[in-house]
């Protein structure tokens, strides 16, 4: 019981210094109000807890778009061999497919290879 009193003085010690003001949308402050109601805190609370345990992605690098932009065109295509199964049959497209199947694979070891 000792402990715990001394663990609390120490937290409690540790009183917030600083203000941020953000501006959010009603719907980003319903959402915040209702996470930290359901985890029973305050939102200011549950914001600084949110803060430090939150990981923040990098934005996509100019070669992954384009890599991105490259897989679309790739789905175009798969989409109209697709078709052209449907229509021809499938022995018909076989080798279109194993090249689309090729380039999908180097452009998602090209996407998975740089480090984010």
């Amino acid at each position: 019981m000792k402990v715990f009193r001394e663990q609390v003085c120490v937290f409690a010690s540790q009183k917030p210094q600083s203000q941020l003001m953000v501006r959010l949308t009603e719907t980003e402050r319903f959402l915040i109000e209702e996470k930290a109601r359901d985890a029973g805190m305050k939102p200011s609370a549950w914001l600084r807890q949110s803060a430090k345990k939150a990981k923040v992605l990098a934005r996509l690098k100019p070669d992954d778009l384009r890599h991105l932009r490259t897989l679309t065109g790739v789905a175009n295509n798969l989409n109209q061999l697709t078709h052209l199964a449907h229509k021809e049959g499938l022995t018909f497209i076989r080798q279109s497919c194993k090249e689309l199947i090729s380039q999908i694979d180097v452009i998602l070891k090209k996407l998975g290879s740089d480090d984010r």
